[in-house]
């Protein structure tokens, strides 16, 4: 006996209902991760409807075949339409972003200089520019540093994978491909090592231990806007000296 076409949708649209409430608690966890970069004015529920739009679609396309389990994938998408729906907001113009790479310089700069991670007020100072003005421009960075070290981070198949992880790419054809992955490894690895204390555990929280804003904060016993300020304050420290030592490469 045939099945009724429309019992079926009906039956499909209950079945992806009760994948989107099966999953939400993973929608929640990204978007709890996510917040470490995002200004304070940003609300979490927006974050999780773009999240959801992700989840959405990871079960509308998700291949069983591919051999690649769903939450694996269904991270990817739901990242990225959360990213994506950041983006579209465009909240960071284009001046912005060049104060921000000139605060990312300047870090480089006195660091280099001094031999040791930089004071803010030593950057304030090099910059002559007020102190509060500079926690400004690191506030306003916050929304460019989405991708952060994910973006050294991610595997050919979207694991997850610790930016202080040596890890070798399998995939590799040539002996050359390997060594430069892990000198790439090694040198971000070096740069976190070098970063004063406090930003030092809150990257191996967030990257490692893949902890959220919230839980970062109550293991630290700070508050979540100050250790999205460290967070930011480390990610322009590593930029900073990566791009630096880049220049110096070539």
């Amino acid at each position: 006996m045939a099945t009724n076409p429309y019992e079926a949708v009906a039956n499909r649209g209950s079945w992806k209902s009760e994948q989107v409430e099966k999953y939400l608690p993973l929608v929640k966890r990204i978007a709890g991760r996510l917040a470490i970069s995002l200004p304070q004015h940003v609300d979490e529920e927006d974050l999780m409807g773009y999240g959801v739009f992700g989840l959405l679609d990871a079960i509308e396309r998700f291949d069983y075949a591919r051999g690649v389990k769903f939450e694996t994938y269904a991270t990817l998408r739901i990242r990225g339409a959360m990213i994506d729906g950041l983006r579209t907001m465009d909240w960071v113009p284009h001046s912005a972003r060049q104060k921000v790479k000139h605060v990312q310089e300047a870090f480089a700069q006195v660091e280099a200089a001094q031999g040791r991670p930089a004071e803010i007020e030593e950057v304030a100072a090099y910059l002559e520019m007020d102190i509060r003005e500079l926690e400004g421009v690191i506030q306003q960075g916050q929304i460019m540093n989405l991708t952060s070290l994910d973006e050294l981070a991610a595997g050919d198949e979207g694991e997850s994978l610790s930016p202080l992880g040596m890890i070798k790419d399998p995939q590799a054809q040539e002996a050359y491909q390997e060594i430069e992955i892990e000198e790439r490894h090694r040198i971000l690895a070096d740069a976190v090592e070098k970063l004063p204390e406090k930003e030092k555990l809150i990257i191996a929280l967030y990257y490692q231990e893949e902890l959220t804003l919230k839980e970062i904060a109550a293991v630290m016993k700070l508050s979540e806007s100050r250790i999205s300020q460290l967070h930011s304050q480390a990610i322009l420290r590593l930029r900073g000296r990566l791009s630096r030592q880049k220049r110096n490469l070539f």
